[in-house]
């Protein structure tokens, strides 16, 4: 009986999406969709226009009353008419889906080589630096850029605005807490307190007091949310961008708080041509490790690993191919009932549970990626990203004369096997974080 219930609330945020359709065919919108992004859908082509629509400068009659705040660790509640305004708009944009610079390049707009796509969240000056690094790499113009967003805000609109090196399409995560935040996804009152226990919370009659985790804790939607995000944007850009329905090359996931090296593009291409050479098993290429880089590059710059994936060490810039993505979205199931709110974690479990076989990689020794975020979720101190950017710019800069490698090799095979998470996190026991998860198949 609970789990019907759970469903029905499910298809009724697929009715609320489907109203704020039916507004802005209403109120203009629909006509913008029927001209431009209607007929795009049915032919399969990018939609290009001369001046594509600024995501950051909503047309007024539905701006949201009030603006999100980068800054906040929260978005600020938004009156109901403001909620409202903003999953229409949200709705509107990933069905529009407008590539900006698609003129000034059409050939990479319509069929990029590589796709980045970069969940963001609200650390507007991580993705500044991110940004920034990606201006300076050599062949960025080739790759098409993904912003996934679950924080409408005018600060990473503007960085997004900003982008003038390569195409660039944003898209938003629809079932934030931002666009829901007095009911579920979000944070519903009626929803039992973290720490209650069972036998109080069903004494309570909070909604969820039948689902705490593992560990016996309830949802926090804050949490919860980088889960749903990274599997919604998985198959958002996989199945749903009309830009990338012929893409046959890698895409390559990336975050807010992570900055690459100005040869990432050229070394990301020569994995991936190794890969189809020595290691065709290998179903994830990714960019480098957390380890710090010690001593020089000389000698290093053009070696290989191949290894077992593990979820704490090759979570980061991790790119796969269309074969890796469609055994992954065959395990919807196991990915959105496994008690772990990491999304990372949740991956290494399906590893040795449900996918065909456990995942290889293979790995430069000398990375090509680098995190700035010591802080965030599962960080407490305060950030401080421009300080470690400068510190991976004096690292690369010192050693700029081995970079852009003529050719890569395997250097080390080590042994592998499955591996499984050591720990479960819990996080995610409540049914409705499933249902949702293993609904965004059906509501897209």
């Amino acid at each position: 009986m609970r789990l019907r219930i759970y469903k029905r609330k499910v298809l009724l945020l697929a009715l609320a999406l489907a109203l704020c359709a039916l507004a802005l065919w209403g109120s203009g919108g629909g006509e913008a969709a029927a001209g431009g992004g209607g007929s795009s859908s049915s032919s399969g082509a990018v939609p290009v226009s001369p001046e594509p629509p600024r995501v950051s400068e909503p047309p007024p009659p539905r701006r949201p009353a009030a603006n999100a705040s980068a800054a906040s660790p929260a978005p600020p509640l938004l009156s109901e008419n403001g909620t409202l305004s903003y999953r229409s708009l949200v709705y509107r944009l990933n069905f529009d889906q407008p590539v900006r610079n698609a003129g000034r390049f059409p050939a990479r707009a319509a069929a990029a080589d590589v796709v980045l796509v970069v969940q963001v969240h609200d650390r507007a000056e991580h993705l500044r630096l991110l940004l920034e690094s990606l201006r300076r790499a050599a062949g960025v113009e080739n790759v098409l850029l993904v912003l996934s967003h679950d924080l409408w805000a005018e600060e990473l609109n503007r960085l997004a605005a900003g982008v003038d090196f390569c195409p660039v399409l944003q898209v938003f995560f629809p079932f934030s807490i931002q666009l829901y935040p007095r009911e579920f996804p979000g944070h519903d009152p009626r929803d039992c307190p973290r720490d209650v226990g069972k036998a109080a919370a069903l004494r309570m009659g909070c909604i969820n007091a039948e689902y705490p985790d593992s560990f016996g804790h309830y949802r926090e939607a804050r949490f919860s949310q980088t889960k749903h995000h990274w599997w919604w944007k998985l198959h958002f850009v996989w199945e749903r961008v009309r830009a990338l329905r012929e893409h046959t090359g890698p895409v390559l996931f990336l975050e807010e708080d992570h900055y690459l090296a100005p040869d990432f593009y050229h070394v990301l291409k020569k994995l991936w041509a190794l890969r189809e050479r020595e290691c065709p098993e290998c179903q994830i290429v990714s960019l480098g490790t957390y380890s710090p880089v010690r001593g020089g590059f000389a000698g290093r710059a053009d070696k290989v690993e191949m290894k077992t994936w593990k979820s704490t060490e090759h979570n980061m810039g991790m790119a796969f191919g269309r074969d890796t993505y469609q055994k992954l979205i065959e395990c919807t199931d196991a990915f959105c009932t496994y008690d772990d709110y990491n999304w990372d974690w949740t991956l290494q479990h399906l590893t040795v549970s449900c996918l065909p076989k456990f995942w290889k990689v293979l790995v430069p020794e000398i990375p090509r990626i680098f995190h700035t975020g010591d802080c965030g979720m599962h960080h407490k101190k305060s950030c401080r990203p421009s300080t470690q950017s400068a510190k991976i710019d004096s690292l690369l800069n010192s050693n700029h004369q081995y970079l852009f490698p003529e050719t890569m090799s395997v250097s080390k095979r080590y042994s592998m096997a499955p591996l499984s998470p050591h720990v479960k996190n819990g996080g995610w026991g409540d049914i409705r974080d499933h249902e949702l998860c293993k609904s965004y198949r059906r509501l897209q």
